[in-house]
């Protein structure tokens, strides 16, 4: 059996993933996990090994599950059986788990016995009358590292993947003033695009970015016609579809960075970026790790806190201090801090 650790170290440095490798160091000797049957639905590409890998190292028996429509590494998945990780098909799916982490509910089928943690806001939709523990991975500070720099600076890169390197004084409507849509806007104005974020709700937009109301349709469609490209980012199913009419007319590039089909059925999958999937997919490295890294320590943690039972019935959302105690092991790295102090002032 080839080592992890081993392939992990090919592509990064601890420093690279200081959270998760602080829990490594604590869980390595300690074990917390010895036993427990794991099944993680965390989408499956090259930065996930590393959370594996603490897994492993805690002594979970580990089985990994590429959920339905959740993008995925086939090579990775591929890879998996050859680190001792075991890669779900549907029989196994049908067992008893001691603790699921799920992503977008797509798991919620699964039998936990100690309850779910789940990875987006999205999810928790599956989730909200669930009897089990469910404790939401999406819901504090450290998930807006992924959310809004590390999915922000993903659209950009994915853009520029695909031949679209010019954002220089183009404009870009975005759809969601949530944390997805924010970072991707934030990021298309910082690469010099004009950016409008179009919002249900009265947001203050980031830094750059002007607000349209969403139910102002006269002037969103005016925006729409006149942009370079539409992003779509309210992880609501459908939420868009009172505009597809103006996107199918416009001459413009769509895309979508939410896990949900935002669109609906009236717009092809052919007219949208990467066939209506998250953009950022395309990328061999979807989030950058260093963006990543925070969440997928919190989503173990939340798993060993559901073993240990300290989950209640329902919802539970990260504790605070629990999360500032990710965010100290991240700052004793030393390469993020700028990025911590700009979410902790909450300037995006």
């Amino acid at each position: 059996m080839n080592s992890i650790w081993d392939f992990i170290g090919r592509f990064y440095s601890p420093q690279d993933y200081a959270a998760l490798d602080a829990q490594r160091q604590r869980w390595k000797s300690s074990r917390p996990l010895a036993g427990a049957k794991i099944l993680d639905g965390t989408p499956i590409f090259r930065n996930t090994l590393v959370k594996y890998a603490v897994l492993l190292d805690a002594g979970a028996d580990l089985t990994i599950s590429a959920g339905k429509n959740i993008p995925c590494d086939p090579e990775i998945v591929k890879l998996a059986p050859e680190f001792g990780i075991r890669v779900a098909d549907e029989t196994a799916l049908k067992e008893k788990f001691d603790a699921v982490a799920d992503c977008a509910g797509r798991h919620i089928s699964v039998d936990s016995r100690c309850g779910y943690a789940e990875l987006t806001r999205s999810g928790l939709e599956y989730y909200k009358n669930s009897p089990a523990p469910v404790y939401s991975v999406d819901s504090g500070i450290l998930k807006r590292f992924e959310t809004t720099l590390g999915t922000g600076e993903s659209f950009v890169r994915a853009m520029k993947y695909l031949g679209h390197n010019d954002f220089s004084g183009k404009k870009i409507i975005v759809f969601g003033g949530g944390k997805v849509g924010r970072g991707s806007a934030y990021f298309s104005a910082l690469a010099g695009a004009r950016v409008f974020i179009a919002d249900i709700n009265t947001v203050t937009p980031p830094p750059g970015v002007e607000f349209v109301a969403a139910r102002d349709t006269q002037k969103v469609e005016e925006i729409i016609n006149t942009s370079w490209c539409a992003v779509s980012a309210t992880g609501l199913a459908g939420a868009l579809a009172e505009y597809v009419p103006a996107l199918k007319a416009a001459d413009i590039l769509i895309a979508n960075m939410g896990v949900e089909d935002e669109f609906g059925e009236e717009l092809e999958s052919s007219r949208v970026l990467n066939n209506k999937l998250p953009l950022n997919f395309i990328l061999e490295e979807p989030t950058e790790i260093r963006y990543i890294d925070p969440s997928m320590a919190l989503s173990n943690a939340a798993l060993l806190k559901l073993l240990e039972g300290k989950a209640a019935a329902g919802i539970n959302l990260p504790e605070k201090e629990f999360e500032m105690e990710i965010i100290a092991d991240m700052r004793n790295a030393g390469v993020m801090n700028s990025e911590i102090d700009l979410i902790l002032k909450e300037s995006l």
